[in-house]
């Protein structure tokens, strides 16, 4: 477990008190939790709209059409070119299994 000090504004750390008091755990208990449910929200995966859906694919399409027709060898050069990237080690198989079900467009 780590530690560190945190300056606090008095009044914000009156609030975070009295939050900690009405759920009846410590400050510390309570600050925990505030920032792990921050955390935790900026790595929410939001689901998308039927109709973003369809507007880009709509959109992509149009991508596609503009650049016109390319070869297969064209096609498998940009490929070979791309760079491959490791999943986070947080994520494991069975997570990336279900993103990927959940991505994938009927």
């Amino acid at each position: 477990m780590s530690r560190f000090t945190l300056r606090l504004p008095e009044t914000l750390h009156q609030q975070l008190v009295h939050l900690a008091e009405r759920e009846g755990v410590s400050l510390n208990q309570y600050i925990v939790y505030a920032l792990t449910r921050q955390v935790a929200l900026a790595y929410t995966v939001q689901a998308t709209s039927g109709e973003d859906v369809q507007q880009q694919q709509q959109a992509f399409q149009a991508l596609l059409n503009e650049l016109g027709q390319a070869t297969t060898m064209e096609v498998k050069s940009v490929l070979d070119q791309r760079e491959e990237v490791q999943p986070e080690a947080e994520l494991n198989p069975e997570m990336i299994a279900r993103f990927q079900q959940r991505l994938r467009i009927d």
